[in-house]
């Protein structure tokens, strides 16, 4: 047994596909298998069902798949040791975050990663919060940015900031009109929300139950620039991030932003990663970057401001 036939075994738990893992594995599809094959005689146990569509990993296969995983994980962990003892800035870094921040946040940390540590390689996945995690454990993933609560007693959290809520309104609506906003005055509202899987609606939802206000039936975006257009449309009102309405973000006609006031609604966001991780000395590193953000971009007063002053692009009707 070596690593490089546990290598092909994990690819297959994935693709489920001879081709499509060999293809990931670099290897010719009849090396591939013939070398899981080989694996399967040694073990004495049959690891796959092959079917004429598909491949299906036995119970004992998928079993120790799971731990091959691990292992390979393990010997990732020994080589990033080795590397960031003789360069600890250099290499790879494998980060993920969440759709309804990536594209806002990334603008004003990437650049500031790549002057501070030019060697290093930062390769980022844009996935929703569950498929992270998932990647986090599997050790497919360095860290990733996520938004609190974490709850895995095998992963550590970072703390970085907090990213208050707006209200975004048609220029028509009632609400468009106050300069600042209670919880309370949401009472009875109903608000368009994200599809299911984001994280994004769930604190969205969360207001609402704290605020007396529901979600817009029949209706549900797949992103916040969907939100956004909506609202321009004079569909309804929504929440957006406070990150998602600062430059470089172009604004639409007909979308008018209004600050909450005392406790206003937001989510708290973290750099989380396995506890197990020896990068965890440079990942306290690549987290203080993330923390250092100018204080006016999460200031929801000044973001309104800002779009308040800001030429318009229209709508897309």
């Amino acid at each position: 047994m070596n690593l490089r036939d546990l290598r092909y075994l994990v690819a297959l738990a994935e693709h489920r596909h001879f081709g499509r893992a060999a293809a990931a594995s670099f290897v010719s599809q009849p090396t591939l298998s013939t070398q899981i094959k080989k694996l399967e005689d040694e073990l004495g146990v049959a690891l796959v069902e092959r079917t004429p569509r598909k491949v299906l990993l036995t119970e004992v296969g998928r079993e120790i798949a799971r731990r091959a995983r691990e292992v390979l994980n393990e010997v990732d962990q020994i080589r990033a040791i080795a590397r960031r003892t003789l360069d600890p800035e250099s290499g790879t870094l494998r980060l993920g975050i969440f759709p309804t921040l990536g594209p806002y946040l990334l603008p004003h940390v990437v650049p500031q990663i790549r002057e501070r540590f030019p060697r290093l390689e930062l390769l980022l996945v844009e996935e929703k919060s569950e498929v992270l995690m998932r990647l986090l454990r599997e050790g497919r993933l360095d860290a990733a940015v996520l938004a609190l609560p974490i709850h895995d007693d095998q992963l550590h959290n970072e703390f970085l900031f907090e990213e208050p809520f707006v209200l975004a309104a048609p220029l028509d609506h009632p609400l468009a009109r106050q300069k600042s906003l209670k919880l309370e005055d949401l009472e009875d509202e109903s608000l368009l929300l994200l599809d299911d899987g984001h994280c994004l609606r769930d604190q969205a939802l969360e207001v609402c139950h704290l605020s007396g206000a529901s979600e817009k039936s029949g209706f549900r975006a797949t992103s916040l620039e969907t939100l956004r257009q909506m609202v321009a449309a004079n569909v309804g009102i929504t929440l957006l991030p406070t990150l998602s309405v600062q430059p470089p973000v172009a604004h639409s006609d007909n979308v008018h932003l209004v600050p909450f006031r005392n406790h206003a609604p937001s989510r708290r966001i973290a750099m989380v990663w396995r506890k197990s991780s020896a990068m965890a000395g440079f990942l306290k590193k690549i987290a203080a970057t993330f923390r250092d953000l100018p204080r006016p971009l999460l200031d929801a007063r000044n973001a309104v401001s800002e779009h308040a002053t800001a030429p318009r692009r229209h709508a897309h009707r």
